[in-house]
């Protein structure tokens, strides 16, 4: 027995290689499974990459392309491997890389290897791809590099943080959108009457329909579980009709799986950045205990503690960025259910540190000064004197070594004219900041700066 993608256990794979995505149609998987669009055409929302001639339909057509796929939960990210599944004649094998090691994905490419010289391609589909670690990618990389496989990988987070750059660059990175509505609720009909779905048994009142709407958020999964559990309470009230009351009462049925599942994903990691920012630690830990009873990523809860360290402390308590980067590297190092430890640690650390942003308020102001075109010449004595002729272009010329002054602050000009003056950093009285505000105050004096003014 098997677990198909959304924890729902399965008969034995598909000895064709389909896996769960292979027999979608069966009466007792869940309303979501049953209600997966068969072709392109039945996918709702994501029409920015479904026109004409589009990698999608290029990669259901048979393109050998390899794809990351990126959007929210619930946006049709496995949709898409299903279609392209049913859609073309190549083996089509899936992975998930909560539970798919080194030796599995091997197994598999290798596999892969010996279907291509019988003159069978391999589509492989690796769910949560953000979850493999380097060295399962790195495995991954010849075998999409040389396409020995179509690699069609998901993910909720952005892959430039989570894949390597070498697999990524070899490969196309579509961005899925949340569903809109309308979206959702074309979905709920066809659901409601397609002989997959609920085959006309059920009609959802306007009410009933507007709470399931503004409560699934944009996750079209989330959206049928709902309607499921709403059919299933309306059924033991022998009743036809599903109203208000009987889609809130499923919704906190339905919201245990979700507990479960990690879909509260997007709003608990708000509540945990927000509580650390606020430095409520008790509330901090609550949500950090919340993400690990999930099964949430470690890895991903050590990115954001460390961003955090960096946007909402800076240099008030600059060694909480030390911690937090700490904590990434021992989730590495020993894995959880220990790193759990570490992960307090850090959060503990980040939540009852001073707070201050002028970290990121310093390089907003800088880089919006660039991108305003507020760029100028660097002045001559601070270029490049290292190559022939440098010297007769004035370049490095009465350049002044800060070392060779008192303080090791050397009095001259380093900005371009344009931004005499400018000043991006300034240090709140916030924890180690207060005491870097005097620093910096005596070196703009020594740096001959009388009259700073704000950047930006």
């Amino acid at each position: 027995m098997e677990e198909d993608l959304f924890g729902n256990i399965t008969g034995p794979a598909d000895p064709r290689g389909h896996g769960s995505l292979g027999a979608a149609d069966h009466a007792q998987l869940p309303l979501a499974v049953r209600m997966r669009p068969r072709t392109l055409d039945e996918i709702v929302g994501q029409q920015h990459l479904l026109g004409p001639g589009s990698p999608l339909r290029r990669l259901a057509s048979g393109d050998t392309m390899s794809v990351f796929l990126w959007g929210p939960p619930g946006v049709g990210k496995t949709t898409i491997a299903a279609v392209v599944s049913h859609r073309t004649d190549r083996r089509f094998v899936e992975l998930s890389a909560v539970t798919a090691g080194v030796r599995e994905v091997r197994a598999e490419l290798e596999t892969a290897r010996r279907e291509l010289a019988r003159g069978r391609s391999t589509v492989l589909f690796v769910d949560e791809v953000h979850r493999f670690s380097k060295t399962q990618q790195d495995v991954l990389l010849p075998a999409v590099e040389n396409r020995l496989v179509t690699l069609i990988a998901a993910t909720t987070e952005n892959p430039s943080f989570s894949v390597i750059s070498p697999l990524l660059s070899r490969s196309l990175l579509l961005t899925l959108k949340p569903l809109t509505a309308d979206d959702i609720s074309l979905l709920l009909d066809r659901a409601l009457a397609d002989e997959r779905g609920l085959a006309g048994g059920f009609s959802l009142d306007p009410e009933a329909k507007a709470t399931m709407l503004r409560l699934a958020g944009g996750d079209a999964r989330r959206a049928l579980t709902y309607l499921e559990e709403a059919a299933a309470g309306a059924r033991a009230h022998a009743a036809t009709t599903i109203d208000a009351g009987i889609v809130e009462a499923a919704v906190d049925r339905a919201a245990v799986r979700y507990d479960r599942d990690g879909d509260q994903h997007y709003d608990v990691i708000s509540a945990f950045i927000k509580s650390v920012r606020g430095s409520d630690v008790q509330a901090a830990l609550h949500y950090l205990a919340r993400m690990i009873e999930a099964g949430e990523d470690p890895r991903f809860i050590a990115r954001r503690l460390i961003i955090l360290a960096s946007e909402d402390i800076g240099m008030a308590a600059p060694t909480v960025l030390q911690t937090a980067v700490a904590a990434a590297e021992s989730v590495q190092l020993i894995g959880m259910p220990e790193a759990r430890i570490t992960l307090a640690h850090a959060t503990i650390a980040a939540a009852m540190a001073p707070k201050s942003n002028a970290v990121i308020k310093a390089i907003d102001a800088a880089q919006a000064d660039v991108r305003a075109g507020r760029i100028g010449t660097v002045p001559a004595h601070l270029r490049d004197a290292h190559y022939p002729g440098a010297r007769g272009l004035g370049h490095g010329v009465s350049y002044q070594y800060a070392h060779d002054h008192p303080h090791g602050v050397a009095a001259q000009q380093y900005l371009p004219d344009e931004l005499g003056g400018v000043r991006y950093y300034v240090p709140t009285d916030h924890g180690n900041e207060a005491s870097l505000a005097e620093r910096l105050t005596l070196l703009e004096e020594l740096l001959g700066r009388d009259r700073p003014s704000a950047g930006g």
